[in-house]
Protein backbone atom coordinates (compact mmCIF):
# COMPACT_ATOMS: atom_id res chain seq x y z
CA UNK A 1 0.00 0.00 0.00
CA UNK A 2 2.86 2.13 0.85
CA UNK A 3 3.56 1.98 -3.02
CA UNK A 4 0.46 3.89 -3.73
CA UNK A 5 0.73 6.64 -1.19
CA UNK A 6 0.49 10.23 -1.97
CA UNK A 7 4.14 10.45 -1.73
CA UNK A 8 4.95 8.37 -3.98
CA UNK A 9 2.55 9.76 -6.67
CA UNK A 10 3.85 12.87 -5.89
CA UNK A 11 7.86 12.18 -6.18
CA UNK A 12 7.13 10.20 -9.47
CA UNK A 13 4.87 12.76 -11.26
CA UNK A 14 8.38 15.21 -10.16
CA UNK A 15 10.60 12.20 -11.41
CA UNK A 16 9.02 12.73 -15.00
CA UNK A 17 9.86 16.71 -15.96
CA UNK A 18 13.45 15.62 -14.12
CA UNK A 19 14.01 12.98 -16.35
CA UNK A 20 12.59 14.99 -19.45
CA UNK A 21 15.05 17.87 -18.12
CA UNK A 22 17.95 15.65 -18.28
CA UNK A 23 16.99 14.09 -21.61
CA UNK A 24 16.83 17.49 -22.96
CA UNK A 25 20.29 18.86 -21.25
CA UNK A 26 22.38 15.63 -22.66
CA UNK A 27 20.70 16.57 -26.07
CA UNK A 28 21.76 19.66 -26.22
CA UNK A 29 25.03 19.10 -25.27
CA UNK A 30 27.60 19.84 -28.00
CA UNK A 31 29.26 15.64 -28.37
CA UNK A 32 29.69 16.00 -32.03
CA UNK A 33 30.97 18.52 -34.61
CA UNK A 34 30.00 16.99 -36.70
CA UNK A 35 26.25 15.59 -37.86
CA UNK A 36 24.85 12.41 -37.06
CA UNK A 37 24.72 9.88 -39.86
CA UNK A 38 21.57 8.43 -38.35
CA UNK A 39 18.86 9.58 -36.52
CA UNK A 40 18.53 8.21 -32.64
CA UNK A 41 15.41 7.45 -30.61
CA UNK A 42 13.23 10.41 -29.43
CA UNK A 43 13.83 9.52 -25.54
CA UNK A 44 10.94 12.03 -24.65
CA UNK A 45 8.53 10.18 -26.68
CA UNK A 46 9.21 6.93 -25.67
CA UNK A 47 9.66 7.83 -21.54
CA UNK A 48 6.19 9.49 -21.82
CA UNK A 49 4.39 6.72 -23.90
CA UNK A 50 6.44 4.17 -21.37
CA UNK A 51 4.74 6.11 -17.89
CA UNK A 52 1.29 6.72 -19.75
CA UNK A 53 0.81 2.92 -20.63
CA UNK A 54 2.44 1.78 -17.15
CA UNK A 55 1.08 4.33 -14.53
CA UNK A 56 -1.14 6.99 -16.29
CA UNK A 57 -1.62 8.50 -13.14
CA UNK A 58 2.59 9.89 -12.78
CA UNK A 59 2.17 11.67 -16.11
CA UNK A 60 -0.25 14.53 -15.96
CA UNK A 61 -1.46 16.36 -19.11
CA UNK A 62 0.39 19.67 -18.00
CA UNK A 63 3.74 18.25 -16.80
CA UNK A 64 3.29 16.51 -20.62
CA UNK A 65 2.54 19.30 -22.52
CA UNK A 66 4.89 21.61 -20.25
CA UNK A 67 7.79 18.90 -21.32
CA UNK A 68 7.00 18.85 -24.60
CA UNK A 69 6.58 22.23 -25.04
CA UNK A 70 9.87 22.94 -24.00
CA UNK A 71 11.73 20.48 -26.13
CA UNK A 72 9.83 22.33 -29.22
CA UNK A 73 11.45 25.52 -28.56
CA UNK A 74 15.17 24.28 -27.00
CA UNK A 75 15.19 21.75 -30.47
CA UNK A 76 13.97 24.20 -32.46
CA UNK A 77 10.91 22.40 -33.68
CA UNK A 78 8.08 23.75 -35.15
CA UNK A 79 6.65 25.01 -31.51
CA UNK A 80 3.47 23.39 -29.88
CA UNK A 81 3.05 20.94 -32.75
CA UNK A 82 4.77 17.77 -31.96
CA UNK A 83 3.59 19.23 -28.33
CA UNK A 84 0.38 18.84 -29.17
CA UNK A 85 0.27 15.17 -31.34
CA UNK A 86 2.07 13.48 -27.72
CA UNK A 87 -0.14 14.92 -25.70
CA UNK A 88 -3.29 13.73 -27.70
CA UNK A 89 -1.09 10.42 -28.40
CA UNK A 90 -0.53 10.18 -24.54
CA UNK A 91 -4.02 10.85 -23.73
CA UNK A 92 -5.15 8.23 -26.15
CA UNK A 93 -2.94 5.60 -24.81
CA UNK A 94 -4.08 6.37 -21.29
CA UNK A 95 -7.35 6.03 -21.85
CA UNK A 96 -6.73 2.18 -23.46
CA UNK A 97 -4.55 1.86 -20.71
CA UNK A 98 -6.39 -0.79 -19.01
CA UNK A 99 -6.51 -3.13 -21.73
CA UNK A 100 -3.02 -2.77 -22.59
CA UNK A 101 -2.11 -3.15 -19.40
CA UNK A 102 -4.55 -6.74 -19.04
CA UNK A 103 -2.42 -7.98 -22.20
CA UNK A 104 1.50 -8.75 -22.92
CA UNK A 105 4.16 -6.63 -23.48
CA UNK A 106 3.83 -7.02 -26.85
CA UNK A 107 0.72 -5.63 -27.11
CA UNK A 108 2.27 -2.56 -25.25
CA UNK A 109 4.55 -2.15 -27.61
CA UNK A 110 2.25 -2.78 -30.13
CA UNK A 111 0.21 -0.13 -28.79
CA UNK A 112 2.67 2.41 -28.11
CA UNK A 113 4.71 1.59 -31.73
CA UNK A 114 1.63 2.41 -33.43
CA UNK A 115 0.12 5.30 -31.58
CA UNK A 116 3.73 6.83 -32.50
CA UNK A 117 3.30 5.75 -36.17
CA UNK A 118 -0.17 7.80 -36.06
CA UNK A 119 1.52 11.01 -34.94
CA UNK A 120 4.87 11.06 -36.95
CA UNK A 121 2.74 10.86 -40.02
CA UNK A 122 0.32 13.46 -38.66
CA UNK A 123 3.55 16.27 -37.99
CA UNK A 124 5.21 15.42 -41.49
CA UNK A 125 1.47 16.10 -42.77
CA UNK A 126 1.04 19.10 -40.92
CA UNK A 127 4.44 20.39 -41.85
CA UNK A 128 3.67 19.56 -45.59
CA UNK A 129 0.68 21.36 -45.44
CA UNK A 130 2.14 24.58 -43.83
CA UNK A 131 4.94 24.50 -46.28
CA UNK A 132 7.49 24.14 -44.11
CA UNK A 133 10.39 21.15 -44.84
CA UNK A 134 10.04 18.09 -42.89
CA UNK A 135 13.51 16.72 -43.33
CA UNK A 136 14.47 13.59 -45.32
CA UNK A 137 12.06 10.73 -45.27
CA UNK A 138 14.60 8.49 -44.12
CA UNK A 139 15.80 10.56 -41.17
CA UNK A 140 11.93 10.18 -40.16
CA UNK A 141 11.39 6.48 -40.79
CA UNK A 142 14.74 5.69 -38.95
CA UNK A 143 14.13 7.55 -35.90
CA UNK A 144 10.37 6.09 -35.63
CA UNK A 145 12.77 2.54 -35.97
CA UNK A 146 15.21 3.48 -33.31
CA UNK A 147 12.14 4.82 -31.19
CA UNK A 148 10.06 2.06 -31.47
CA UNK A 149 13.54 -0.66 -30.38
CA UNK A 150 13.86 1.47 -27.77
CA UNK A 151 10.64 1.42 -26.22
CA UNK A 152 11.77 -2.09 -24.20
CA UNK A 153 14.42 -0.55 -22.92
CA UNK A 154 13.22 2.77 -21.78
CA UNK A 155 10.38 -0.15 -20.35
CA UNK A 156 12.89 -1.70 -18.46
CA UNK A 157 14.84 0.97 -17.20
CA UNK A 158 11.66 2.40 -15.55
CA UNK A 159 10.84 -0.47 -14.12
CA UNK A 160 14.17 -1.61 -12.70
CA UNK A 161 14.90 2.06 -11.45
CA UNK A 162 12.23 3.54 -10.84
CA UNK A 163 9.23 1.20 -10.22
CA UNK A 164 7.53 1.96 -12.93
CA UNK A 165 5.41 -1.15 -13.41
CA UNK A 166 1.69 -2.19 -14.90
CA UNK A 167 -0.89 -2.23 -12.16
CA UNK A 168 -2.39 -5.45 -11.84
CA UNK A 169 -6.60 -5.49 -12.16
CA UNK A 170 -7.28 -5.70 -8.53
CA UNK A 171 -4.80 -3.06 -7.18
CA UNK A 172 -6.06 0.76 -6.30
CA UNK A 173 -4.31 4.01 -5.20
CA UNK A 174 -4.56 5.27 -1.49
CA UNK A 175 -7.91 6.75 -1.70
CA UNK A 176 -9.43 3.87 -3.18
CA UNK A 177 -9.84 4.36 -6.56
CA UNK A 178 -8.99 1.39 -8.85
CA UNK A 179 -5.69 1.60 -11.15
Amino acid sequence: MAENGPARLWAMRAAYPALAMAIIFVHLLPLQMMPARFAGPDWLTVLTFAWCLRRPDYVPALSIALVMLLADLLFQRPPALWALLVLLASEFLKSRGRQVRENTFFAEWLAAAMTLLVITLLYRLTLAILIISPGMLSLTLMQYGMTVAAYPVVAALSYLVFGVRRSTPGEYDHTGRSL
